[in-house]
């Protein structure tokens, strides 16, 4: 695989000056059009041996083309900050927008080569971090990104001589960092290392392609070229882990939520009393150093229009300090979320150490209200049901709690809050044509909902389905369920 590139093609100066402005040209107009199209966003993986010339490279590439609409990004250590978020968190936040290139040193491939280069590397751990690569990328095509990847390679000879090169110019020495002069005592190892990731993780809708980068001439055009053919391919290849045959069965399920009793009431005076109780534990739960010290809380609302999800976040936030939560309101996607996969607007709200983030309706909707009103293919709500429990895992494994409640009302229970909302001059702001024309839908939603609860659950963030008809007992039941869950972990030690 790597000893083309280690046969040190040489591209002359006079060959460079012939074929590098008409590069740059196609580079350039291929860029506009991409912009102007605004189907896809392209995303470059820039990974390699150390010292092989990368960052000059890309410095050229930014050069070549409209840096206005390139981002570079190196993810170095986490700071403590970003300590608090999943480890793919700062990949997600960076995602560029439909007609937006994105650039990304270390392209988190740099934890594969580590493992798979040591001297008794970890089977099971690099299996399940190549799987997860895998999985991120097919979602991140299957959601509009494109994705290729570059590995920029030299013989060991080649690499040796070009640190020694940059160390003898004062002005160059600044690029050879501690790492670079050691890689030829490791060189043997990394290459074969490296040989293996590539090998796993190629695939035609996320290609590696191998940069030879001894000579600078070569480097540069191929990485040129590279670039200018995935902006002008049209047509990209979904992994077949999307594959229709891959994805979750949609044979009759039984629903979940006709087992509830709905009959299930408070009296107002019992109502009042557990009230503050478990609002009087969660504000002492919350505080603790042991929960502001660790990974935050996300608890998610979905329900029927009317089950009370408003109200019960309510009473939740009464009991919280304003600066350690944020409310978030889900609604139809804005234009600028629209230009990256859908899961990003989530990943954007997750919460620091310590905090806590409410969803008032959240990623559900791509398998609910998306699904039943035909505005996504059964195709794209299908594959969302993989890509939650992922997110979701993520979340999970990293010590951020996830609860998710969905507040369940009876039809007759619906008609009669929508018809108390629109004779109230208080209430009227509540009810909307959308929420009749849901109502109509009903059996649809019905359907969708019951796919969605058994689609989605997991140990790792399980459903917790409330009997909402009567709502004193829905946000006794939903505090009762926040605070037992806090105090458990924390008794546990667990994050």
């Amino acid at each position: 695989m790597f000893d083309e590139a280690e046969s040190d093609p040489i591209v002359t100066e006079a060959d460079a000056k012939r074929v590098v402005p008409k590069l740059r040209t196609q580079l350039l107009r291929a860029q506009y059009r991409h912009l102007q199209k605004r189907d896809r966003a392209l995303l470059i993986l820039v990974s390699g041996v150390d010292g092989a010339g990368k960052g000059d490279t890309v410095n050229l590439l930014n050069e070549w083309m409209d840096p206005r609409h390139i981002r570079t990004l190196a993810f170095t250590a986490p700071t403590l900050d970003e300590q608090a978020y999943p480890p793919m968190y700062r990949f997600w936040r960076n995602l560029p927008a439909k007609g937006n290139i994105g650039i990304v040193f270390g392209s988190g491939y740099t934890p594969l080569i580590i493992e798979a280069s040591k001297k008794r590397p970890n089977a099971d751990r690099l299996q399940g971090m190549l799987l997860a690569a895998r999985r991120f990328e097919a979602d991140l095509i299957a959601n509009g990104v494109q994705v290729i990847k570059l590995w920029f390679h030299l013989s060991r000879q080649a690499q040796r001589e070009r640190t020694k090169t940059l160390l003898l110019n004062p002005s160059t020495a600044w690029k050879v960092s501690e790492q670079d002069r050691k890689v030829h005592h490791r060189f043997d190892r990394l290459r074969q290392a490296g040989q293996r990731i590539i090998e796993a993780s190629d695939s035609a809708h996320a290609p590696w392609i191998i940069i030879p980068a001894a000579d600078e001439n070569a480097r540069n055009i191929r990485t040129g070229q590279a670039v200018l053919q995935a902006l002008e391919q049209r047509r990209i290849r979904i992994e077949p882990l999307h594959d229709p045959a891959k994805l979750p069965s949609l044979t009759p399920q039984k629903n979940p939520i006709a087992s509830i009793d709905f009959s299930e009431s408070l009296a107002k005076d019992d109502y009042e009393r557990l009230l503050l109780h478990w609002q009087n534990r969660l504000a002492e739960v919350v505080r603790r150093p042991e929960f502001l010290s660790k990974p935050g809380l996300i608890v998610v609302f979905e329900g029927q229009d009317a089950a009370g999800k408003g109200s019960t976040i309510r009473r939740i936030t009464k009991a919280l300090d304003a600066r350690q939560y944020e409310i978030v309101p889900v609604a139809a996607p804005k234009p600028f979320e629209l230009d990256r996969p859908y899961l990003w607007r989530f990943w954007r709200h997750l919460p620091k150490l310590g905090r806590i983030t409410i969803f008032d309706r959240s990623w559900y909707g791509r398998v609910l209200v998306e699904r039943v009103e035909k505005l996504i293919t059964p195709i794209t709500w299908r594959r969302a049901y993989p890509e939650i429990n992922a997110f979701e895992s993520q979340l999970a494994e990293h010590g951020v709690r996830v609860l998710k409640f969905w507040l369940a009302i009876t039809p007759d229970e619906q008609l009669r809050r929508f018809n108390e909302r629109q004779k109230s001059p208080f209430k009227q702001f509540k009810i909307t044509d959308e929420d009749w024309r849901n109502r109509d839908k009903w059996k649809a939603y019905e359907k969708a909902t019951t796919d969605m609860l058994v689609n989605t659950q997991t140990e790792l963030a399980p459903w917790h389905i409330i009997a909402a008809n009567d709502k004193r007992h829905a946000r006794i039941e939903i505090l009762k369920h926040i605070v037992q869950r806090l105090e458990a972990d924390l008794k546990n030690g667990s994050h």
